[in-house]
């Protein structure tokens, strides 16, 4: 998932990155999973699918994790809008 923030991939693009440790089919069925999750954002262009990380989401799915699952570190996590933004 970290391949795909800020920027939009096709299969082939994930595969190369990874240096090819994780074949075509393997990366197509996780990013078949990510979609239904709706972790990421799918456009079509021709016969090529590219993806990019739906922060949104991908942000709202780890808090209730960490909610869910480390209460106690819940109140630590800083809260979206509380994050300064650079370059401003």
């Amino acid at each position: 998932m970290s391949h795909l923030c800020c920027v939009w991939l096709n299969v082939n693009d994930l595969v190369e990155k990874m240096g090819g440790k994780v074949n075509q089919p393997t990366v197509s069925h996780h990013l078949k999973k990510l979609e239904e999750a709706d972790l990421v954002y799918v456009r079509e262009e021709g016969r090529f699918r590219y993806y990019t990380l739906n922060q949104e989401q991908f942000t709202l799915c780890c808090g209730l994790l960490i909610r869910n699952f480390a209460p106690n570190y819940a109140e630590k996590v800083i809260a979206v809008d509380e994050i300064p933004i650079t370059g401003e």
